[in-house]
């Protein structure tokens, strides 16, 4: 009876293990895994020396990557968290323009390092901590290229970078003490203006970009 009672003892703690403490102030939590943006851009009318082409708007492709996340807790409940990824890639595309461009203007390259403030609703003793975070996002463009075609056209492909706001919700299911499984789906706001030149022409295009941005991996807290 006694070994019985033992084993069901040991057996209730080996449960109760990842139900022990999720986070508490002070708290480094790192990271890792597959991170996707999606824009869901809405385009404005690509323009020629403030001639708009009716009906044309340039596109964007989605991209994954790996995904990093930071996040040091305040509180047993607030923690503050920096989103870092390798860089992602974006094909350009065009629609609705001039003949001679096969649809590709370009691609580019982007980090969006995003800085939020996170908040976990559920006590501490609990395995599954949902919570919801808000922020802001600096969106860095860099290495733009015009495809083959387009560069037999146009004069040079440049992105303006973007500050935004983004928010998110996302959970973490703790496996032990210090790992866990992670998911989190952001939204955030990227607007941005691409230029290129045709002869002594500047042609340029308006996009928001605002892309949901999602990522599955896994965590380690120190």
């Amino acid at each position: 009876m006694r070994k019985t009672l033992f084993t069901a003892s040991a057996l209730a703690l080996a449960l109760a293990a990842p139900f022990a403490q999720a986070f508490e102030a002070g708290d480094i939590i790192v990271r890792a895994g597959a991170i996707t943006v999606d824009p869901r851009e809405d385009s404005g009318e690509v323009k020629a020396g403030g001639t708009p082409f009716t009906g044309s708007q340039a596109t964007l492709n989605s991209d994954t990557q790996l995904g990093l996340n930071f996040a040091y807790m305040v509180t047993d409940k607030v923690g503050i968290e920096l989103l870092a990824a390798t860089p992602f890639s974006h094909d350009v595309g065009v629609k609705g323009v001039a003949a001679g461009i096969d649809g590709k203007l370009g691609s580019l390259k982007h980090l969006p390092p995003t800085l939020s403030v996170i908040y976990y609703p559920l006590e501490k003793n609990s395995a599954f901590q949902p919570y919801v975070g808000a922020g802001i996002n600096y969106t860095w463009f860099f290495d733009t290229k015009l495809s083959s075609s387009a560069d037999q056209i146009f004069d040079g492909l440049d992105v303006k970078d973007s500050w935004g706001l983004a928010a998110q919700v996302g959970m973490d299911y703790m496996l032990t003490d210090n790992i866990m499984l992670n998911a989190q789906v952001r939204y955030i706001d990227i607007d941005t203006t691409g230029t290129t030149h045709l002869g002594d022409t500047k042609v340029k295009v308006d996009i928001d970009v605002d892309p949901f941005v999602y990522m599955v991996g896994l965590g380690y807290k120190f």
